[in-house]
């Protein structure tokens, strides 16, 4: 009988939008909200819309959405779609908003769906994939995790022409507009390559390999049949001073296009850390960390042959940095 009258009164239900300031929030109701789990809501609403309802008793007491009202105060929303149940009795309100969240928790992941559905929307999707409410840290877990594809092998898609030696593919002063990428053919050391590049938007992050100091050719290529170029600068010819003040300058407009709080990632080898590290302190406010790329081979080498290259990690400005990491939140 219960679920009968239950039904019935389902079928009519319907959404109204109600301003905020019409709403009252229930003073007894147990579930906390967090300032991140407020901003995470509110990112959801700005990227889909507020399209889930709130429901309220017949006083427009809010029984299930508190969580919403204050992201939607936080983003400028003044109205949201509503629910009002009036054949509830306090009793039946206070249990279906401890039930609503209650729940919800009890349900469990697919690992390996999720997993594969969330690295389909970061490499597809124009938008923050953190608006599904996973962070950067738990999706990077979860994709590690997955499974290989059975047969294996490389994409296809992945497999380049051999260049042709007789075509110019670029030149300085090129840039090329790759969909929502741009790439820029110019001297790192020229403000206006930047000016170019840039279109007047600033860096969230910089990530950048500059030559060592050191000669390509017969030094860092090998022995084999192909030898590569050296560097235009910054290849063997510098002193001390003059590679310092050769990064301190790059990285100096680095720092003008990129915003306050930004890391910037540099990679570096062991030689020349006495330079890396004074011109760190010229252009970035801090070096955050000092990493270790691993590789599978080891190089050229007289006394020992290096398997690794170094990363530093500087810091622009004094604003919070984006942290991905959270070290022991997501596991190892």
């Amino acid at each position: 009988m219960g679920t009968r009258c239950s039904s019935a009164i389902t079928n009519h239900l319907r959404i109204e939008y109600r301003p905020l300031d019409s709403l009252k929030a229930n003073p007894r109701n147990p579930r906390i909200h967090t300032d991140k789990q407020i901003n995470q809501i509110a990112r959801s609403m700005t990227e889909f819309g507020a399209i889930m309802p709130l429901v309220v008793d017949r006083n427009s007491q809010i029984i299930i959405g508190h969580g919403r009202v204050r992201a939607a105060q936080l983003i400028g929303i003044n109205e949201l779609p509503t629910i009002r149940v009036e054949h509830l009795t306090e009793a039946q309100a206070t249990a279906l908003a401890i039930a609503d969240n209650k729940l919800t928790e009890n349900s469990t992941w697919n690992d390996e769906l999720l997993a594969q559905q969330l690295k389909s929307l970061s490499e597809e999707l124009d938008f923050d994939v953190e608006v599904t409410g996973f962070e950067v840290g738990e999706i990077d877990v979860m994709i590690e995790g997955i499974a290989p594809v059975a047969g294996g092998g490389s994409d296809s898609a992945d497999e380049l022409p051999e260049p042709d030696p007789a075509i110019q593919v670029s030149k300085p002063s090129d840039l090329w507009l790759l969909g929502r990428h741009r790439v820029f053919c110019g001297n790192c050391l020229d403000a206006t390559s930047y000016s170019v590049l840039m279109g007047g938007k600033r860096a969230s992050m910089v990530f950048t390999d500059p030559p060592f100091n050191v000669r390509i050719d017969g030094h860092a290529t090998g022995l084999g049949a192909i030898h590569h170029r050296n560097f235009r600068m910054a290849a063997g010819e510098m002193s001390e001073a003059a590679f310092t003040d050769f990064l301190a300058h790059a990285f100096t407009l680095l720092a003008l296009h990129a915003v306050d709080g930004s890391l910037h990632f540099v990679f570096m080898d062991w030689r020349h850390l006495p330079e890396i590290f004074a011109a760190g302190k010229q252009a970035y406010t801090e070096l955050k960390a000092f990493c270790v790329w691993v590789k599978d081979n080891g190089g050229m080498g007289s006394l020992y042959r290096s398997q690794h290259e170094l990363l530093l990690v500087f810091k622009k400005g004094k604003d919070s940095h984006r942290n991905n990491v959270q070290l022991g939140q997501f596991g190892r």
